[in-house]
Protein backbone atom coordinates (compact mmCIF):
# COMPACT_ATOMS: atom_id res chain seq x y z
CA UNK A 1 0.00 0.00 0.00
CA UNK A 2 2.59 2.48 0.96
CA UNK A 3 4.87 1.32 -2.43
CA UNK A 4 1.11 2.45 -4.60
CA UNK A 5 0.74 6.14 -2.47
CA UNK A 6 4.04 6.49 -3.22
CA UNK A 7 3.76 5.86 -6.82
CA UNK A 8 0.74 8.12 -6.49
CA UNK A 9 2.53 11.05 -5.09
CA UNK A 10 4.70 11.20 -7.64
CA UNK A 11 2.92 11.04 -10.84
CA UNK A 12 0.91 14.12 -9.10
CA UNK A 13 4.49 15.50 -8.81
CA UNK A 14 5.20 15.33 -12.61
CA UNK A 15 1.62 16.72 -13.97
CA UNK A 16 1.17 19.14 -11.70
CA UNK A 17 1.10 22.58 -13.08
CA UNK A 18 3.35 25.00 -13.70
CA UNK A 19 2.16 27.70 -10.17
CA UNK A 20 0.33 25.66 -7.58
CA UNK A 21 -3.27 27.67 -7.37
CA UNK A 22 -3.90 29.60 -3.80
CA UNK A 23 -7.44 30.76 -4.08
CA UNK A 24 -7.54 34.08 -4.66
CA UNK A 25 -4.36 35.87 -3.59
CA UNK A 26 -1.34 35.57 -6.05
CA UNK A 27 1.69 34.04 -6.23
CA UNK A 28 4.39 35.38 -3.71
CA UNK A 29 7.27 37.91 -5.64
CA UNK A 30 10.64 37.59 -4.20
CA UNK A 31 13.14 39.82 -5.55
CA UNK A 32 16.78 38.13 -4.22
CA UNK A 33 19.43 40.97 -4.04
CA UNK A 34 22.96 39.76 -4.15
CA UNK A 35 25.27 42.32 -2.93
CA UNK A 36 29.28 42.19 -1.78
CA UNK A 37 29.26 42.43 2.20
CA UNK A 38 29.63 46.24 2.33
CA UNK A 39 31.75 45.70 5.65
CA UNK A 40 33.87 42.77 4.71
CA UNK A 41 34.70 40.50 7.32
CA UNK A 42 37.47 38.76 5.79
CA UNK A 43 35.59 35.52 5.86
CA UNK A 44 35.34 34.58 2.43
CA UNK A 45 38.24 32.56 0.57
CA UNK A 46 38.00 35.12 -1.95
CA UNK A 47 39.79 38.15 -0.09
CA UNK A 48 38.71 41.47 -0.88
CA UNK A 49 39.99 45.15 0.43
CA UNK A 50 35.65 45.64 -0.87
CA UNK A 51 35.21 49.68 -1.98
CA UNK A 52 34.02 52.60 1.12
CA UNK A 53 30.15 52.64 0.60
CA UNK A 54 30.29 55.86 3.39
CA UNK A 55 31.57 58.12 0.76
CA UNK A 56 29.19 60.76 -0.09
CA UNK A 57 28.49 59.88 -3.30
CA UNK A 58 27.96 56.33 -2.24
CA UNK A 59 25.72 57.12 0.19
CA UNK A 60 24.11 59.27 -2.16
CA UNK A 61 23.37 56.08 -4.60
CA UNK A 62 22.02 54.18 -1.82
CA UNK A 63 19.67 56.88 -0.66
CA UNK A 64 18.17 56.72 -4.19
CA UNK A 65 18.73 52.86 -4.61
CA UNK A 66 16.60 52.45 -1.50
CA UNK A 67 14.18 55.17 -2.97
CA UNK A 68 13.82 52.85 -6.38
CA UNK A 69 13.66 49.39 -4.99
CA UNK A 70 11.24 50.68 -2.20
CA UNK A 71 8.87 50.93 -5.78
CA UNK A 72 8.78 46.98 -5.53
CA UNK A 73 7.05 48.06 -2.27
CA UNK A 74 8.28 44.79 -0.31
CA UNK A 75 5.77 43.46 2.17
CA UNK A 76 8.48 41.73 3.86
CA UNK A 77 12.34 42.65 3.93
CA UNK A 78 14.72 39.37 4.79
CA UNK A 79 18.59 40.15 5.56
CA UNK A 80 21.39 37.98 5.99
CA UNK A 81 21.44 37.71 9.77
CA UNK A 82 20.36 35.01 12.04
CA UNK A 83 16.53 34.46 13.03
CA UNK A 84 17.97 34.43 16.56
CA UNK A 85 18.61 38.07 16.42
CA UNK A 86 14.99 39.31 15.16
CA UNK A 87 14.22 40.56 18.67
CA UNK A 88 17.60 42.72 18.31
CA UNK A 89 17.49 44.06 14.83
CA UNK A 90 14.17 44.77 15.39
CA UNK A 91 14.45 46.90 17.86
CA UNK A 92 17.51 48.25 16.32
CA UNK A 93 15.53 49.34 13.49
CA UNK A 94 12.61 50.74 15.07
CA UNK A 95 15.27 53.16 16.76
CA UNK A 96 16.14 53.67 13.54
CA UNK A 97 12.84 54.73 12.30
CA UNK A 98 12.59 57.00 15.40
CA UNK A 99 15.80 58.69 14.54
CA UNK A 100 18.28 57.16 17.28
CA UNK A 101 20.03 54.60 15.23
CA UNK A 102 23.10 55.68 12.88
CA UNK A 103 23.62 53.20 9.94
CA UNK A 104 26.92 51.30 9.87
CA UNK A 105 28.38 50.31 6.77
CA UNK A 106 27.02 46.92 6.36
CA UNK A 107 24.40 46.48 3.76
CA UNK A 108 21.85 45.39 6.71
CA UNK A 109 21.60 48.30 7.32
CA UNK A 110 22.45 50.97 4.23
CA UNK A 111 20.12 48.87 1.99
CA UNK A 112 17.64 46.57 4.12
CA UNK A 113 16.66 49.00 6.74
CA UNK A 114 16.84 51.90 4.26
CA UNK A 115 14.16 50.14 1.95
CA UNK A 116 12.02 48.73 4.87
CA UNK A 117 11.56 52.41 6.18
CA UNK A 118 10.79 53.44 2.85
CA UNK A 119 7.97 50.03 2.42
CA UNK A 120 5.05 48.35 3.94
CA UNK A 121 7.60 46.23 5.54
CA UNK A 122 6.14 46.83 9.27
CA UNK A 123 10.21 45.62 10.06
CA UNK A 124 12.91 43.07 8.94
CA UNK A 125 13.33 39.48 9.94
CA UNK A 126 16.68 37.57 9.42
CA UNK A 127 17.33 34.16 7.34
CA UNK A 128 20.77 32.96 7.29
CA UNK A 129 21.91 30.17 8.59
CA UNK A 130 24.15 29.09 11.54
CA UNK A 131 24.08 25.63 12.59
CA UNK A 132 24.62 24.13 8.77
CA UNK A 133 28.30 25.44 7.79
CA UNK A 134 30.19 24.73 4.27
CA UNK A 135 32.17 21.73 5.70
CA UNK A 136 35.37 22.07 3.27
CA UNK A 137 38.08 21.31 5.73
CA UNK A 138 38.51 17.42 5.09
CA UNK A 139 38.65 18.52 1.02
CA UNK A 140 41.53 20.94 1.99
CA UNK A 141 43.24 18.55 3.75
CA UNK A 142 42.93 15.82 0.69
CA UNK A 143 44.03 18.33 -1.52
CA UNK A 144 46.95 19.07 0.27
CA UNK A 145 48.19 15.47 0.99
CA UNK A 146 46.53 13.43 -1.81
CA UNK A 147 45.28 15.08 -5.04
CA UNK A 148 47.98 18.11 -4.98
CA UNK A 149 47.15 18.70 -8.62
CA UNK A 150 43.56 19.80 -8.16
CA UNK A 151 44.99 21.42 -4.94
CA UNK A 152 47.20 23.95 -7.18
CA UNK A 153 44.25 24.26 -9.42
CA UNK A 154 42.41 25.38 -7.06
CA UNK A 155 44.70 27.81 -5.47
CA UNK A 156 45.40 29.62 -9.16
CA UNK A 157 41.43 29.55 -9.20
CA UNK A 158 41.36 31.64 -6.08
CA UNK A 159 44.47 33.92 -6.35
CA UNK A 160 42.84 34.82 -9.56
CA UNK A 161 39.29 35.38 -8.61
CA UNK A 162 41.16 37.68 -5.69
CA UNK A 163 42.89 39.57 -8.14
CA UNK A 164 39.80 40.43 -10.34
CA UNK A 165 37.85 41.20 -7.37
CA UNK A 166 40.40 43.23 -6.25
CA UNK A 167 40.28 44.97 -9.73
CA UNK A 168 36.85 45.28 -9.55
CA UNK A 169 36.69 47.34 -6.39
CA UNK A 170 39.71 49.28 -7.18
CA UNK A 171 37.83 50.57 -10.71
CA UNK A 172 34.31 50.27 -10.89
CA UNK A 173 31.61 52.64 -9.27
CA UNK A 174 29.27 51.42 -5.90
CA UNK A 175 26.39 50.66 -9.16
CA UNK A 176 28.82 48.70 -11.26
CA UNK A 177 29.95 46.40 -8.54
CA UNK A 178 26.24 45.74 -7.65
CA UNK A 179 25.00 45.40 -11.46
CA UNK A 180 28.05 42.96 -11.01
CA UNK A 181 27.01 41.15 -8.08
CA UNK A 182 23.49 40.45 -10.12
CA UNK A 183 24.93 39.30 -13.07
CA UNK A 184 23.80 35.61 -14.07
CA UNK A 185 26.80 34.58 -15.73
CA UNK A 186 28.81 35.25 -12.66
CA UNK A 187 26.16 33.61 -10.41
CA UNK A 188 26.96 30.24 -12.54
CA UNK A 189 30.88 31.04 -12.46
CA UNK A 190 30.23 31.39 -8.45
CA UNK A 191 28.76 28.10 -8.58
CA UNK A 192 30.89 26.42 -10.78
CA UNK A 193 33.93 26.50 -8.49
CA UNK A 194 32.08 24.03 -6.03
CA UNK A 195 32.04 21.00 -9.17
CA UNK A 196 35.83 21.98 -10.14
CA UNK A 197 35.97 19.55 -6.67
CA UNK A 198 32.74 17.97 -6.15
CA UNK A 199 35.02 14.57 -7.37
CA UNK A 200 37.85 14.73 -4.83
CA UNK A 201 37.87 11.40 -3.26
CA UNK A 202 38.64 8.20 -3.74
CA UNK A 203 37.12 5.08 -3.58
CA UNK A 204 34.27 5.22 -0.72
CA UNK A 205 35.51 8.65 0.14
CA UNK A 206 33.45 11.44 -1.43
CA UNK A 207 35.08 14.52 0.50
CA UNK A 208 34.24 16.69 -2.54
CA UNK A 209 30.77 15.99 -2.95
CA UNK A 210 29.88 16.13 0.85
CA UNK A 211 32.05 19.46 1.06
CA UNK A 212 29.44 20.82 -2.26
CA UNK A 213 26.59 19.19 -0.33
CA UNK A 214 27.04 21.14 3.03
CA UNK A 215 27.08 24.12 1.34
CA UNK A 216 24.01 23.92 -1.00
CA UNK A 217 22.60 22.01 2.56
CA UNK A 218 23.03 25.79 4.09
CA UNK A 219 21.56 27.41 1.42
CA UNK A 220 18.29 25.11 1.11
CA UNK A 221 17.82 26.31 4.82
CA UNK A 222 17.91 29.65 4.07
CA UNK A 223 15.61 29.23 1.19
CA UNK A 224 12.60 27.52 3.45
CA UNK A 225 13.10 30.57 5.64
CA UNK A 226 12.49 32.56 2.36
CA UNK A 227 9.98 30.18 1.55
CA UNK A 228 8.07 31.06 4.66
CA UNK A 229 7.80 34.74 4.92
CA UNK A 230 7.20 34.19 1.17
CA UNK A 231 3.50 33.10 1.58
CA UNK A 232 0.43 34.20 -1.20
CA UNK A 233 0.03 37.96 -1.65
CA UNK A 234 3.40 38.79 0.06
CA UNK A 235 6.43 40.91 -2.00
CA UNK A 236 9.90 40.02 -0.81
CA UNK A 237 13.00 41.08 -0.95
CA UNK A 238 15.93 39.15 -0.10
CA UNK A 239 19.31 40.68 0.08
CA UNK A 240 22.62 38.84 0.67
CA UNK A 241 25.93 37.82 -0.44
CA UNK A 242 26.53 36.83 -3.77
CA UNK A 243 27.41 33.34 -2.39
CA UNK A 244 24.05 32.98 -1.45
CA UNK A 245 21.96 34.33 -4.20
CA UNK A 246 23.72 32.23 -7.00
CA UNK A 247 21.95 29.54 -5.37
CA UNK A 248 19.09 30.74 -3.93
CA UNK A 249 18.02 32.24 -7.75
CA UNK A 250 18.43 28.70 -8.85
CA UNK A 251 15.86 27.51 -5.90
CA UNK A 252 13.42 29.94 -6.87
CA UNK A 253 13.94 29.48 -10.59
CA UNK A 254 12.40 26.34 -9.53
CA UNK A 255 9.93 26.85 -7.09
CA UNK A 256 6.42 26.44 -8.68
CA UNK A 257 4.52 28.47 -5.65
CA UNK A 258 6.51 31.95 -6.12
CA UNK A 259 7.57 34.21 -9.10
CA UNK A 260 10.91 35.87 -9.11
CA UNK A 261 11.31 39.29 -9.65
CA UNK A 262 15.28 40.62 -11.21
CA UNK A 263 16.21 43.65 -9.01
CA UNK A 264 19.11 44.52 -11.88
CA UNK A 265 16.37 47.36 -13.27
CA UNK A 266 16.19 49.34 -9.64
CA UNK A 267 19.97 49.13 -9.70
CA UNK A 268 20.69 51.52 -13.10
Amino acid sequence: MRNIVRTVFCALLLTASPVATTGQQPPAEVMLFGVFHFANPGLDVVKTDTLDVMTAGNQAYLEALAERISTFNPTVVLLEFAPERNAEMQDRFRKYLDGEYELSSNEIYQLGFRVAALSDAETVHGYDEKNVQWQAQPLFEYLETTDTATGVRVSTLIEEFSLDEQRAHDELSLQELLMRTNDRDRDALNRSLYMLTNHVGDDDSFVGADATASWWHRNFRMYALVQRYAQPGERVLVIGGQGHTAILRQLLADDRDREAVDVRPYLE
